[in-house]
């Protein structure tokens, strides 16, 4: 074999590239809003009230001591006293006061205004990109 025979030729070769280029485009827009629903509510609840009953009950009699407040079920009673002169000073019992405390229930129907709100979206398409 001959030693040009063997011999190897080495061409160069073309080699392409690719490069991107990124644009930014709009394709859709969004709206968003609120809208808010009012509409009458009927409620029906048990409401509790309290009243107080005073009632003054004479008692014109005397007592060794003064007589501490004190507490009978809903009822408190305070022991209203005076002094009397005397050939000696006692304690007379001149009324009692009695507060009663009493709870009632009752039923209360009524309507309230409630509201509801709710998102509204919409797209709107933009016109085609006429860029080439």
């Amino acid at each position: 074999m001959k030693a040009s025979e063997t011999e190897r030729h080495t061409l160069p070769v073309v080699e392409e590239q690719v490069t991107i280029h990124k644009r930014k485009r709009v394709t859709e827009a969004l709206q968003a809003h609120t809208v808010t629903h009012e509409h009458e509510q009927p409620i029906d609840a048990d409401l509790s009230v309290q009243a107080i009953e005073i009632e003054r009950i004479p008692c014109d009699r005397f007592v060794d001591r003064p007589i501490p407040d004190r507490q009978e079920g809903d009822t408190t009673i305070i022991s209203v006293i005076e002094e009397v002169a005397t050939l000696e000073v006692r304690l007379k019992l001149v009324e009692e006061v009695r507060i009663t405390r009493r709870t009632e229930t009752r039923r209360v129907s009524d309507a309230v205004t409630v509201r509801r709100q709710e998102v509204i979206v919409e797209r709107e398409q933009s016109p085609p990109d006429t860029e080439a």
